[in-house]
C-alpha cells in the first residue's frame, strides 16, 4: 500500500510540477508573442504611404500584407515539430532572431521586392516564435493552471490583432512607414536577454528522426490552402493562380495524410484524429475564427461604408471586442469558469455567446452604435470563454511531449478559420448585394455608390449593401452556434469515455 501511495504521489507531483519563476517566464513569452501578432494587422495603416514612397502597385500591397501571414501560416506545424525535437527554448530564440533580422530588412527596404522578401523572413520567425510560446508556456505550469495560462496567452493574441492598426497610425504620425518594423527592434532584444536567463530548455525526449518529406508536404499543402482562401474572394474563385492552388493544396495535403500514416515517425500523428476530443477542438477552433474573423470583415465595411466612420474610428468601434476578450481573461473569470463547469460547457456556452453577438450586430440596423457595441462585447465575452476552452482541450488530447505540434495545429487552424471565414462570408455578402443591386454595370458598393445619379438610387445601394452584410452576418452566427453544439457533444462523449 505504501509502494502504491508513493508512486501516485510521485505522479501527482510530476503533472503538477511547477516552475518557481513562472509568471516571468510567461510575461516573456507573451512579448514574444505580442510583437508576432501585431504584425499581423500593423502594416494595413501603412499601406498608403508604401504605395507613394515604394511606388508599389496593387498587386505588390497585396504581397507586403499577406506575405507575412502566408509565411507564418504554411510553417506552424513543421516549427512546432521542430521545436519538439531540437528544443523550445533554441527554437524561440532562433525565431526571435530571424523576426529581428526581417523587421530590420523591412524597415530599411527600398523597394517593394526587397520589402516583401522581408515580410516572408519575418514570417519565418513569426512561425517559430508563435509556436514555441504556447509549449513553453505549457512546460513550466501545472495542469490546473493550463487554463488561465491558455487564457492569458489568448488574450495577448486578441490584444495584438486590435491594437496593430492604433500602433501604426501612432508610430506614422511622428515617424516615416519604416518604423512600424523598427519598433520590433528593442522588444526583440528584450525578449533574447529575457528567454536565455529565464526560460528552461525542453524538448520531446524520444528526439526521433526529423521527418523531412512531411515537412516539406506540409509546408506546401497548408501554403497552397491559405493562398487559396485568401485569395479568392479578391482575385475570384475561378481565378487560374486560386484553382491551381486549391488543387496543389489538395493533393500535397492528400499525399501528407498517406505519408504520416506509414512513416514510422511521423511529424503529425493522424491517430489524433481519432480522439473525440481532438477532433471536437478541431472542429471549434475552425468554427470560432470562422465567425469571429468573418464578423470582424463584415463590421469593418458596414463601420466604413453603411455608417460613414474613418478607418481610424472604425477601428476604434472594433475595439470592444478585444477589450472585452483581455479583461476576462486576464482577471481569470473565464478559467475558474472553464475549471467549474468543464470544456464541454464552456465551449458551448461560449460559441452561443459569439453566434448571439454576430446576430445582434447583424440585426441592429444602420442607426447608431449602441446595438453593435453590445454586440461586440457579446462576441468578446464568447470568444475569451470559448478559445481557451478549446485550446486547453486540443493541447489536452496531445502528449506533452508535442506541445509544439499542438501549438503548430491550433496556429494552424485559427489561420485556416480566418481566412474561411472571410473567404465565405465575403461570397453571400458579394452575392446577396449583387441580387439586390439596382440595375447598372457595377457590382463593388464604392463604384455602384459613384454611379448612382440621385438620392433615391444612392439610398437603394446603401440599403443593399447593408442587407448583404446582415445576412452574411446571420448565416455565420448560424454556423458558429451549430460548430458550437458539434465540438461540445464530441468533447462530452470524450470525457464519459
Amino acid at each position: 500500500m505504501t509502494a502504491v501511495t508513493t508512486a501516485t504521489g510521485a505522479a501527482e507531483a510530476a503533472v503538477e510540477y511547477r516552475h518557481p519563476a513562472r509568471w516571468a517566464i510567461l510575461a516573456v513569452v507573451c512579448l514574444a508573442e505580442l510583437t508576432v501578432v501585431l504584425d499581423n494587422t500593423v502594416l494595413n495603416v501603412a499601406v498608403p504611404s508604401l504605395t507613394r514612397q515604394l511606388h508599389a502597385g496593387t498587386a505588390a500591397v497585396q504581397w507586403m500584407v499577406s506575405a507575412y501571414a502566408l509565411a507564418q501560416s504554411g510553417l506552424l506545424l513543421t516549427a512546432g515539430a521542430l521545436a519538439d525535437r531540437w528544443g523550445r527554448r533554441r527554437m524561440l530564440t532562433a525565431g526571435l532572431v530571424v523576426f529581428g533580422a526581417g523587421s530590420a530588412a523591412a524597415g530599411f527596404a527600398g523597394s517593394a521586392g526587397a520589402l516583401i522578401a522581408a515580410r516572408v523572413g519575418m514570417g519565418v520567425g513569426g512561425a517559430l516564435i508563435l509556436t514555441t510560446t504556447l509549449a513553453v508556456a505549457l512546460q513550466v505550469f501545472g495542469e490546473r493552471e493550463r487554463p488561465a495560462v491558455i487564457g492569458v496567452w489568448s488574450a495577448v493574441n486578441a490584444l495584438g490583432f486590435a491594437s496593430g492598426p492604433l500602433i501604426g497610425g501612432a508610430l506614422l504620425q511622428h515617424f516615416r512607414w519604416g518604423a512600424v518594423f523598427l519598433v520590433n527592434l528593442p522588444v526583440v532584444a528584450v525578449a533574447l536577454v529575457a528567454v536565455a536567463l529565464l526560460v528552461p530548455e525542453s524538448r520531446n525526449p524520444v528526439g526521433a528522426r526529423p521527418d523531412v518529406p512531411g515537412a516539406l508536404l506540409s509546408v506546401t499543402g497548408t501554403t497552397a490552402l491559405v493562398f487559396a482562401v485568401v485569395s479568392g474572394p479578391r482575385d475570384g474563385w475561378a481565378a487560374p493562380p486560386v484553382l491551381g492552388a486549391a488543387a496543389l493544396a489538395v493533393a500535397a495535403l492528400a499525399v501528407f495524410a498517406r505519408w504520416e500514416r506509414r512513416t514510422a515517425t511521423p511529424m503529425l500523428d493522424v491517430r489524433f484524429f481519432r480522439d473525440r476530443r481532438f477532433t471536437g477542438a478541431v472542429a471549434g477552433t475552425v468554427l470560432v475564427t470562422f465567425g469571429m474573423g468573418g464578423a470582424l470583415f463584415l463590421l469593418t465595411q458596414d463601420l466604413q461604408f453603411v455608417r460613414g466612420y474613418g478607418p481610424l474610428t472604425a477601428g476604434l468601434r472594433t475595439a470592444p471586442l478585444a477589450l472585452t476578450v483581455v479583461a476576462l481573461n486576464l482577471t481569470g473569470v473565464c478559467a475558474r469558469l472553464i475549471r467549474r463547469v468543464g470544456a464541454p460547457s464552456a465551449i458551448a456556452a461560449g460559441m452561443t455567446l459569439l453566434a448571439a453577438g454576430v446576430a445582434l450586430v447583424a440585426l441592429s440596423g444602420t442607426d447608431g452604435y449602441a446595438l453593435p457595441f453590445a454586440g461586440l462585447v457579446t462576441m468578446g465575452a464568447g470568444c475569451a470563454l470559448a478559445n481557451p476552452a478549446m485550446a486547453e482541450a486540443l493541447m489536452s488530447a496531445i502528449p506533452p511531449e508535442r506541445a509544439g505540434v499542438g501549438a503548430g495545429i491550433n496556429g494552424t487552424l485559427a489561420e485556416l478559420g480566418n481566412g474561411l471565414g472571410v473567404a465565405v462570408l465575403g461570397a453571400v455578402l458579394a452575392s446577396r448585394f449583387t441580387a439586390l443591386l439596382p440595375p447598372g454595370p457595377s457590382t463593388s458598393f464604392p463604384a455602384a455608390l459613384a454611379a448612382a445619379h440621385d438620392a433615391p438610387h444612392r439610398a437603394a445601394v446603401t440599403h443593399a449593401f447593408a442587407s448583404g452584410i446582415a445576412t452574411s452576418q446571420l448565416i455565420g452566427a448560424v454556423a458558429v452556434f451549430l460548430g458550437g453544439a458539434v465540438a461540445a457533444l464530441l468533447l462530452h462523449r470524450a470525457d464519459r469515455t
